[in-house]
């Protein structure tokens, strides 16, 4: 295990999202895709208190739609489906209705209400699922304790690994335990949530104050990722808190809430950035640190900037310190920069001082940008404001994926 700092948080380096008290989960191929399994199933014992986040497209797909529903009828979710390779997104009425027989079907295979199931679909836009497909996945589908790389699988789509995290914290005594797993390599660009995510946590906790620190969560984390500038439309995050762990209830004015708050967005980031590494495409991941910001809120505007933008990805991907770019990158935001006043490092190198270029070994830098992992800094002197976000380079793999995405 490795310990975070500031609290006693601990990671969990084998844990997944059934590691907590009261969660199993499974994966099967239904045949929706050719090989690789597409339909996943994660359970908790009992009905959990329930938080979530939405894409804000316009175009919102039909298992949002009835997972809002559920959610709304019952405030706690006790089973999530999913399904990969179709969307059902921009489908119609067909489309939805085929999102609320996907509930229904695992309602009857599980017989629990279809108010306490939550749907997920991910995948091609536009096409119909196939429902003799999702009725034998909802029939064949096994949610069990060593389940969690099943389900992680069965959730992807471009991806090419299964993303995961798990951390670990004592509240009133009690070892609690949040896990997440998520998928995302495209269409990367979160406005509240893009991307599904999926976390769950034995802690004891109401949906409301959940749902207060999920969204805290996410602010800082998934909604920090840009792969491509683009916005889904299935994408959501869910959190389940089952009270597998008695403890007394979590609210911000518990002692060990900032812990508990601390350990959520770990799981949220580590996912945010597996997420951005795993880029479609990406032989990079881009981490973009600014502090000296007017706020938080405008040093998170500029690192965001930044790695979303396609010159500074391009340059990056060809070993080029080309410092000009991130110049131009901050220079469109939104936020309060005095241009004299900036300075950027790449790699812990002073590429611009105060407004001026410095001198800097172009080889060095070369050898740095050649790493997996690359990380920028600037420094505003504007404010007390700091923020980070993550992203990947942009390489011909990139097109070459989304060329023939149908196909």
């Amino acid at each position: 295990m490795q310990s975070t700092e500031a609290y006693k948080i601990e990671r969990v380096e084998e844990g997944t999202i059934s590691t907590p008290v009261g969660f199993k989960a499974g994966g099967v191929h239904s045949g929706l895709r050719r090989a690789k399994k597409d339909f996943g199933l994660l359970m908790s014992d009992q009905p959990a208190s329930v938080a979530a986040v939405y894409t804000q497209s316009h175009f919102q797909a039909p298992p949002l739609q009835v997972t809002k529903e559920s959610i709304a009828n019952a405030n706690q979710i006790q089973a999530i489906v999913v399904n990969s390779a179709i969307a059902n997104a921009c489908t119609g009425e067909q489309g939805l209705a085929n999102a609320y027989k996907m509930r229904e079907l695992l309602s009857q295979q599980l017989s629990i209400s279809k108010s306490y199931i939550a749907v997920a679909s991910t995948g091609v836009i536009g096409e119909q699922l196939q429902m003799e497909k999702i009725e034998y996945g909802t029939q064949n589908v096994q949610a069990t304790k060593n389940g969690a790389s099943d389900f992680q699988q069965a959730i992807l789509t471009t991806d090419t690994c299964e993303k995961k995290a798990c951390y670990q914290l004592e509240i009133d005594g009690q070892k609690v335990t949040i896990a997440g797993a998520a998928k995302g390599s495209g269409m990367i660009h979160p406005n509240m949530a893009t991307m599904l995510g999926f976390i769950t946590t034995d802690a004891t906790i109401e949906s409301d104050h959940l749902q207060t620190a999920l969204s805290h969560s996410i602010e800082k984390s998934f909604n920090q990722i840009t792969v491509d500038g683009e916005t889904s439309t299935n994408d959501m995050v869910l959190a389940l808190a089952n009270g597998g762990k008695i403890h007394d209830s979590l609210t911000p004015q518990h002692p060990e809430w900032p812990a508990f708050q601390q350990a959520l967005q770990q799981v949220c980031e580590d996912l945010a950035k597996q997420i951005a590494k795993d880029g479609e495409g990406a032989t990079k991941l881009i981490e973009v640190n600014v502090i000296g910001a007017n706020s938080d809120e405008e040093a998170r505007i500029i690192a965001k900037n930044v790695v979303g933008s396609n010159l500074v990805k391009t340059a990056i991907y060809g070993t080029d310190a080309n410092w000009g770019r991130i110049v131009g990158a901050i220079g469109y935001s939104q936020a309060k920069v005095n241009a004299d006043r900036c300075s950027i490092s790449i790699e812990g190198q002073l590429v611009f001082s105060n407004g001026t270029p410095c001198v800097f070994s172009e080889e060095q830098a070369k050898q740095d940008l050649s790493k997996e992992e690359v990380t920028i800094a600037i420094e505003l002197h504007e404010g007390d404001g700091s923020g980070t976000a993550w992203g990947c380079d942009l390489t011909y793999d990139y097109v070459k994926i989304n060329a023939s995405y149908r196909t």
